[in-house]
């Protein structure tokens, strides 16, 4: 009996955004031992460079392209280098995000809201807009963009960030139907709390953290490979039949 082939990427290009360090990294990390070449990518190139060399270090193919997804010239530019020196693109992780504040709705911040509003909704749907060209033009990919538990059950103080993380949802759900017809499928992924630099106001205060257990069935933080596996069946032949999907991948949370 042969082993499965459902979930090899080789031959795959897949760019991962936010892919520095945290749920980003290790899906980047994940997707390149299953064979992608994997373009990893978020603001600062240096950052990008340490996990691409990392990646290769262990015998797989990356390469380092910063962009920052709040700036839609920069989206722009990194397309066409991809389309320069790719050709195709089969795979997006959209997971680079942004919470700049941590309040009562009532005193959000004007310039936080803009902020991110820019990365966690722009950001995603013009990555998405440009991938899924590049994807209809070579025959069909995959998106996958990182949401968030809290686009089902807002988070305390985490107005505005819950917010844009439900549009996300509804995005997925508007790419899924207008491109499948591209042979493009669109599904998200849910994180739960995860032990990342970006969730550390929350993991690292002990009355947050104790709270937030009592409400997690497995009675732990998730860690950031813990997401990995979900976002390659997504990426993968394994799920040739799924779109338009919001996954869950938080320990019980939302059930």
């Amino acid at each position: 009996m042969s082993r499965t082939e459902l979930f090899d990427l080789d031959g795959k290009i897949a760019l991962v955004s936010g892919a520095s360090r945290g749920i980003g990294e290790a899906i980047a990390r994940l997707l390149a031992r299953q064979g992608a070449h994997v373009i990893v990518s978020s603001r600062k190139v240096e950052s990008c460079r340490h996990v691409a060399d990392a990646i290769i270090a262990d015998g797989g193919q990356a390469t380092a392209m910063a962009c920052h997804i709040g700036e839609t010239e920069q989206i722009v530019s990194t397309f066409e280098q991809i389309r320069q020196q790719f050709g195709r693109l089969d795979i997006l992780v959209n997971n680079a995000a942004t919470n700049p504040q941590f309040c009562n709705v009532l005193d959000t911040d004007p310039s936080a809201f803009q902020k991110t509003v820019d990365v966690n909704i722009r950001g995603y749907f013009f990555m998405s807009v440009e991938a899924g060209k590049l994807m209809r033009d070579n025959g069909g990919g995959s998106i996958i963009n990182v949401a968030s538990i809290n686009a089902v059950s807002p988070g305390a103080f985490q107005g505005v960030y819950s917010m844009t993380k439900a549009a996300v949802v509804n995005m997925t759900k508007v790419f899924a139907k207008e491109c499948a017809g591209f042979g493009i499928r669109c599904n998200a992924l849910l994180p739960g709390l995860t032990d990342t630099r970006f969730a550390s106001a929350l993991v690292k205060n002990e009355a947050i953290l104790n709270l937030a257990l009592t409400q997690i069935p497995l009675k732990r933080v998730a860690e950031p490979d813990e997401m990995a596996g979900a976002v390659l069946y997504l990426a993968s032949a394994a799920s040739s039949y799924t779109t338009g999907v919001a996954l869950n991948v938080d320990g019980g949370f939302l059930s």
